[in-house]
């Protein structure tokens, strides 16, 4: 069985910093891109960071790039998203998600997928 476990979130205030974790279980890391994406409330979901085997990267959206990292540590099945610089714009609800496909350079699905269950971040400003 596929998971994926989304931690790290929380309450930070504009220009801190917050790392998210996402541990995958089931399937290798391989095989599958990985992707952050986030919702906030009223808006549509937006792939914020995502690699993979076939497509490289890590890719970022633009507006993350420069203050967001995406890195995993293959030994511990674990991807993280580092946020530095934090904006209040950047709340909402985080999720992990893995792709056999990959997710091409925007980081837009192929296919449904696979995701973890979203860690909310919230930035007050």
């Amino acid at each position: 069985e596929v998971q994926l476990q989304a931690s790290g979130g929380g309450l930070v205030q504009a220009g801190g910093s917050l790392r998210l974790s996402c541990v995958v279980s089931g399937v290798s890391f391989d095989d599958y891109g990985i992707a952050w994406f986030r919702q906030a409330p009223g808006k549509e979901r937006e792939g914020v960071a995502c690699v993979s085997y076939s497509d490289g990267g890590p890719y970022y959206s633009d507006s993350v790039k420069g203050r967001f990292a995406m890195t995993s540590d293959n030994a511990k099945k674990t991807v993280y998203l580092q946020m530095n610089s934090l904006k209040a714009e950047d709340t909402a609800v985080y999720y992990c998600a893995l792709d056999p496909f990959g997710y091409g350079s925007s980081c837009v699905p192929r296919t449904a997928g696979y995701w973890g269950q979203g860690t909310q971040v919230t930035v007050s400003s």
